[in-house]
């Protein structure tokens, strides 16, 4: 995956209910209207082992944290040969709702070996910039309002938090206040990102 890249890479990660899917997409809408090209993704991707993740893991029966880690990894290899990539070659923001930092943080909640983990996503083109929308596991539950997942349990979620709050004092993540109101937390993510592209140029 050596292939030269002339756009740049955004991740949003958090824990499910911190409002990252809706963020994703309104920072897909303000970088296009500033005129960047924008392509917006999301993992699991839309690929074949995207779907079995979307089909039989998340929403089927509870697979262990390595089956669930390496099924995971083969999605964002895929994803990333076949989407992610391609986009950023062609110059354009790729913005994306969770990456490697979710495996990090959900299979690692649940027992995943940390160096594991590390070790099968090594292929992983790391992001320009990767935020972490933070909020408290019960402020996320308490969004959920459809039939969750069987990752979406409180117990579990307050331990996926503590593994994000930990790539947040590495420097791998950034943070950003989740409870804040839908707009200003828009408003904030939007400042970091053009930013970010500032720095790089874009």
């Amino acid at each position: 995956m050596n292939r030269p890249l002339k756009g740049a890479f955004i991740v949003l990660e958090g824990g499910d209910g911190c409002g990252k899917t809706t963020q994703a997409r309104a920072l897909y809408s303000a970088l296009r209207h500033q005129g960047y090209k924008v392509h917006l993704t999301a993992e699991p991707s839309r690929s074949t082992v995207g779907r079995l993740i979307r089909r039989r893991i998340l929403h089927g029966r509870k697979a262990s944290p390595e089956v669930e880690a390496l099924l995971f990894a083969a999605d964002r290899f895929l994803h990333l040969e076949s989407e992610i990539l391609p986009a950023l070659a062609d110059g354009k923001i790729v913005v994306c709702d969770r990456y490697i930092y979710a495996s990090f943080a959900y299979q690692g909640a649940q027992g995943g070996d940390s160096h594991w983990l590390r070790e099968i996503n090594r292929f992983a083109v790391r992001p320009n910039l990767a935020l972490y929308l933070d909020v408290p596991a019960e402020m996320g539950m308490s969004r959920i309002k459809r039939k969750k997942s069987v990752l979406e349990r409180l117990e579990l979620q307050r331990r996926v938090r503590d593994e994000y709050l930990r790539l947040v004092q590495t420097g791998e993540l950034t943070l950003v206040d989740a409870t804040q109101p839908i707009s200003k937390v828009g408003e904030n993510i939007l400042d970091l990102v053009t930013r970010r592209l500032r720095k790089l140029g874009i």
